[in-house]
């Protein structure tokens, strides 16, 4: 894995670009994730702008559309092939643990699903295709997809970027990180519906006592 990565980082920068983008597109889209993290790419798309071989926005564009149309596109196949590519995969690459672990997530949380999968490697190989095999709304997909990407996406790349030549330390805890992000960006949005729930209690108050 090192040194495939170091060639990737040897590459023109045209064809780096495009497997910032490549990486995560394929990853849902023809399950290559169940095998090689999108992440990969996307941190290491983050290097290169550190070392001015790409530019930082030219890289979070790739990385998020990758990440958003790969997703949609593991949706449709799921939708019409999922039942028969789930047969046809070896348990040795596909584990069936982790295709359960998809299908229960699926169940418990619909489309939020899409957003929280996007954070664990082994999830977001699998949920876009079970979103469209469980016959998900695609408009409620679509929504919870472009939140999960642009916030993953951006993430790994800022994290290549500030990581630089010390990427591979990112790397190798990945999929920890991933978890922690998620973690993050459930606990903001707890904090700010709270702060909106009190705001309008307050306001409910001070106008019972206007009354």
């Amino acid at each position: 894995m090192g040194h495939l990565l170091e060639g990737i980082l040897e590459l023109p920068p045209w064809l780096a670009l495009s497997l910032v983008f490549l990486l995560p597109a394929l990853e849902a889209s023809a399950f290559v994730g169940v095998v090689l993290p999108g992440e990969i790419g996307v941190i290491l798309g983050g290097v290169l702008a550190n070392q001015h071989k790409l530019p930082l926005a030219a890289v979070l564009v790739a990385a998020i559309a990758g990440a958003v149309i790969g997703d949609s596109v593991g949706y449709w196949v799921g939708q019409r092939y999922g039942e028969t590519l789930l047969a046809k995969v070896p348990n040795r690459i596909l584990k069936p643990e982790h295709v359960d672990r998809a299908e229960e997530t699926i169940r418990h949380y619909g489309g939020k699903a899409v957003f929280l999968g996007r954070f664990t490697a082994a999830l977001r190989a699998l949920v876009p295709g079970m979103a469209g095999m469980s016959r998900l709304h695609y408009g409620r997909f679509l929504a919870w997809n472009v939140l999960g990407g642009a916030v993953w996406a951006t993430a790994f790349v800022i994290l290549g970027y500030l990581a630089g030549s010390q990427y591979q330390r990112i790397e190798h805890y990945a999929n920890l990180i991933g978890l922690a992000l998620l973690v993050a960006v459930v606990a903001f949005v707890v904090v700010r519906r709270r702060r909106a729930k009190h705001a309008r209690q307050d306001e409910d108050q001070a106008a019972g006592k206007r009354a």
